[in-house]
């Protein structure tokens, strides 16, 4: 594994503030929809607007195609883990759990389907997490 470059991750450009701006932007105008119709923030939210946003960004850094295309493929294995927790959440709040440990449970549920999906996609070639 390469070593991790701190300084660079850590260090802020004007574009990257742009970047922040936007996304923020974005997440704020879904939660407002969400004041008005849950549905339809939903739908909004269910659409790829994080991965296309990245990919713009990439793509507007010049970084490779297979780089973006990398991207791309990673984000649609990282999203199947995901995917129970929106069926579980809603399961457990109606049957009476309160927020807090639904919300706890369904993020240690998620990080073990995540483990999961790892092991299972080596064994066919897929490296996840090199």
């Amino acid at each position: 594994m390469t070593k991790i470059p701190w300084q660079q991750i850590l260090s802020f450009t004007p574009q990257d503030l742009v970047k922040i701006l936007v996304t923020a932007i974005l997440i704020v105008v879904v939660g407002k929809v969400q004041l008005f119709s849950d549905r339809i923030s939903a739908l909004l939210i269910a659409l790829p607007f994080t991965s296309l946003i990245a990919m713009f960004w990439m793509h507007q850094q010049g970084q490779s195609t297979q780089r973006i295309a990398n991207h791309a493929e990673g984000t649609f294995w990282f999203v199947l883990p995901t995917l129970p927790m929106f069926l579980l959440i809603p399961w457990m709040l109606r049957n009476g759990w309160s927020f807090w440990p639904a919300l706890l449970t369904n993020c240690v549920v998620t990080v073990v389907l995540f483990w999961l999906l790892v092991v299972i996609l080596r064994k066919w070639g897929i490296n996840l997490m090199p």
